[in-house]
């Protein structure tokens, strides 16, 4: 049996379609084009054209993501966020106790995992000054690309403040002293990931399992391993919340079949 997993992001559309087991094909499609090309709104679902997007020998699917109790996807199973995510990451690591750490688009979220179950959970949805998009407003603003600023996570600049609307005032004051691109670019690293610390630490494991887009931020790993005995950045961190939904179904549809 094929299943078909899908993340619905406010950025990106993850897809990630398994055949038994083994996870076959995947892809990350950006949201605007998911649903101008791929989809169409019905009496407030989603109905899918799978054969555009080159999925449409699945025989379940499984979503969540973003929005998804405004739109659900037309004859799937929906999951919640945070279980889709735990089961991508106990599929991609196969660790059974950890602490994930998902930074997305618009949010992060911490889960701690203590034999494959979720014990407790921290969420932030309510500030864009700690997600992804934070990291490229500011990238943005310094005319850097999202590569270089990823990459830089020494001697960095303080910039204090909370908020990422006053957080671009706070860093053209610091242009304006004359720092330059890689103690700012650290600066912002790690403006970002001292606001995320506190969480982690009050659901910290042994383990950290880092997954979201900012996964691939190498500024935030160095922070990570600093403060933690071990950081697992999963081989696809971006699509670990297609792959947890993608692997429920393929679980369920085993305990289904064995019963």
């Amino acid at each position: 049996m094929k299943i078909l997993g899908i993340d619905i992001g406010s950025r990106a559309v993850k897809l990630a379609l398994f055949e038994g087991d083994t996870l076959k094909k995947s892809d990350i499609i950006s949201t605007m084009q998911f649903y101008r090309d791929y989809s169409t709104t019905v009496d407030g679902s989603i109905r899918l054209d799978l054969k555009a997007i080159g999925y449409h020998h699945a025989d379940k699917i499984v979503s969540t993501g973003y929005g998804r109790n405004n739109l659900q996807v037309e004859n799937a199973l929906i999951i919640n966020e945070l279980k889709a995510h735990v089961y991508g990451a106990l599929y991609q690591t196969e660790l059974k106790n950890f602490t994930l750490l998902d930074i997305g688009g618009q949010d992060f979220k911490v889960v701690k995992v203590e034999n494959g179950i979720i014990t407790d959970m921290l969420l932030n949805d309510k500030c864009a000054a700690s997600s992804g998009r934070y990291l490229e407003n500011m990238a943005a603003l310094l005319e850097i690309s999202m590569e270089e600023l990823k990459g830089h996570f020494e001697n960095p600049v303080a910039l204090n403040t909370t908020c990422a609307v006053f957080g671009e005032s706070e860093l053209i004051g610091q242009i304006a002293l004359g720092h330059k691109i890689p103690e700012l670019s650290a600066g912002i690293n790690y403006s970002l990931y001292k606001r995320i610390k506190p969480h982690i630490l009050k659901l910290k494991s042994k383990n950290i399992v880092l997954t979201g887009g900012v996964a691939q931020n190498n500024a935030i790993i160095h922070y990570l391993k600093e403060d933690f005995h071990e950081v697992v950045v999963p081989e696809l961190p971006q699509l670990n919340g297609a792959i947890g939904c993608g692997y429920l179904g393929v679980l369920k549809e085993r305990k289904r079949s064995n019963a």
